[in-house]
């Protein structure tokens, strides 16, 4: 993959050269200025919902909502693993809302899930976050901003319907190629 990104890096590179040598530099120091202000503002979205996380946490608020959604967990991901329960609700609490900050939370689970060998609740995880699924595109939203969006929040019902279509269909999938390859043994 890298070497394809270097070889369109050095094709454009080369094109912009020989089109317009006077903007080449320019746009050069330009797309760097505009990828280092993006990766600090993700930085700091990120820094602040790690940190409002670690509060939740430290507050057992992340304990009780596991133990709320654990019937559910437990039903739906197919383990009796408390941790791991925990970790899923932190998790999909974190994508839900938006918040950068559940992959942590994904990877503790993934490894509680791992030790129990439920390898159906990992994959099952694994295509729950991969669609994911937003009440509330907190992150993108903040990007928006950012980048001086008149409206920055217009994106809310369009990012909703598409990941609510998408979860819906991926984990239907799923569960139907999860059947037929339980058949096949």
């Amino acid at each position: 993959m890298n070497a394809i990104f270097t070889a369109i890096f050095i094709l454009s590179a080369a094109i912009l050269a020989f089109t317009s040598p006077q903007d080449f530099l320019t746009c050069l120091l330009g797309g760097a200025k505009q990828s280092l202000s993006v990766a600090v503002t993700l930085f700091c979205i990120y820094a602040v919902w790690m940190g409002i996380a670690a509060v939740a946490e430290n507050c057992g608020i992340n304990q009780k909502a596991a133990k709320l959604l654990k019937p559910a967990c437990a039903k739906i991901f197919k383990t009796q693993d408390s941790e791991a329960c925990a970790a899923i609700a932190t998790n999909l609490t974190c994508n839900l809302l938006g918040i950068g900050a559940s992959t942590p939370y994904a990877v503790k689970a993934i490894n509680g899930l791992e030790k129990e060998g439920n390898a159906y609740a990992q994959k099952l995880l694994f295509v729950i976050n991969a669609t994911g699924i937003q009440l509330i595109p907190s992150t993108v939203i903040a990007l928006r901003a950012q980048a001086g969006s008149v409206n920055a929040a217009d994106i809310f019902l369009p990012c909703l319907l598409c990941s609510i279509t998408a979860t819906f269909i991926a984990v239907s999938l799923f569960i139907i190629t999860e059947k037929i390859s339980r058949r096949k043994k």
